[in-house]
């Protein structure tokens, strides 16, 4: 069996060898790649051969890359956040640490567009800056492991890590921010999973954003990491032309949930430089979520969330339900239906004595 690092040191880097497996405008993806390199793994390569535009589209450089107006570099303020290289530190009692430079496939709507292809390795040093910065900041209780991805380190690295940050006393949570189950699940092993299942509580989420991605290897990457405890949330971006459609979504969600992964974001897609085409308008995300309100329960319905530019943080979006707010009662939106829900009492009369 061919093992993930023969997979992805077989990955697609070159205009010549994509244009060996699929049909592509050469000039027009060259010039794209000068600015965003492009990078995709054998296994995912032979998915979209399979399956066309749905995944072709996600990893495929194109020309509308180029002509981006509206976008930033760094949309989320990222490096404005970072007191020491590679860590973010935007909510009061948590950080986001990136260990990789890492990825599988290189998404063109990634919001880290800026160093993907552009980052060398970070170095053990970096590594150390960040222990340091969370020992030294008490009020942490919550690390999420991003990249690039955590889980393309080789496992004594990843052990290293999770081990200098699971000492850390007021660690509470650890969480690991991973496309891998999706785009190079032959990377989740036995022997990986042993490793992680150490470090509870663990936390991993993982990203799907097509019914197309979930293939036998990627359900069965998920099915190790669930039999070994770890609970698993699915974050999805909201593609145009991708995944912008109610039935898509309704059955992404469903059948997440079916092999044990929780539905926890939906997001709009953030505003990176070259990736304006991408982007849908939150009006037609708020329908989704009407729609995926009627067809799952909620339990496994996500938070449809917009990560505010500038480091504003994230803002759920929720469909319309209040129509209208009286002194005596309110008045809702439900499945296609007006309710009304009376007021207390003490609201709308005069309480006797």
């Amino acid at each position: 069996m061919t093992s993930w690092t023969e997979i992805l040191n077989d990955s697609v880097e070159t205009v010549d060898a994509l244009a060996h497996h699929l049909p592509v405008h050469t000039e027009a993806i060259e010039e794209v790649i000068q600015v965003y390199p492009m990078r995709i793994n054998a296994y995912f390569l032979d998915l979209v051969k399979r399956k066309g535009d749905s995944l072709a589209r996600q990893v495929v450089p194109d020309s509308q890359e180029l002509l981006d107006t509206v976008g930033f570099v760094d949309p989320l303020a990222e490096e404005q956040n970072s007191p020491v290289p590679n860590l973010i530190h935007r909510y009061p009692d948590r950080v986001l640490f990136l260990v990789s430079s890492v990825c599988g496939v290189y998404c063109r709507f990634c919001t880290r567009k800026r160093r993907l292809g552009h980052t060398d390795a970070i170095k053990n040093k970096d590594i150390e800056k960040g222990l340091l910065y969370i020992r030294e900041h008490r009020e942490v209780r919550d690390v999420l492991l991003s990249g690039g991805d955590p889980l393309l380190l080789s496992d004594a690295r990843l052990e290293w890590i999770l081990s200098r940050v699971r000492e850390i006393s007021h660690v509470e949570i650890i969480r690991i921010g991973t496309r891998v189950p999706s785009v190079l699940p032959q990377r989740i092993t036995p022997d990986l999973v042993c490793l992680l299942k150490k470090f509870h509580p663990l936390y991993i989420n993982v990203h799907f954003n097509h019914p197309d991605e979930l293939t036998p290897e990627s359900q069965n990457a998920c099915a190790l990491l669930a039999d070994g405890g770890i609970p698993l949330g699915n974050q999805t971006v909201l593609l145009k032309g991708i995944n912008d459609d109610p039935e898509i979504m309704s059955d992404l969600m469903k059948n997440l949930t079916k092999i044990r992964v929780r539905p926890y974001y939906l997001h709009q897609a953030d505003l990176v430089k070259g990736t304006d085409h991408f982007r849908t308008t939150i009006a037609s995300g708020l329908r989704i979520m009407e729609s995926l309100r009627e067809r799952i329960s909620g339990s496994v319905l996500p938070a449809y969330v917009v990560d505010l530019p500038g480091g504003g943080g994230k803002v759920p979006l929720l469909p319309e339900s209040v129509a209208a707010m009286h002194a005596q009662e309110g008045v809702f939106k439900n499945h296609g239906r007006l309710c009304t829900y009376p007021q207390p009492l003490a609201l709308s009369t005069t309480v006797l004595s």
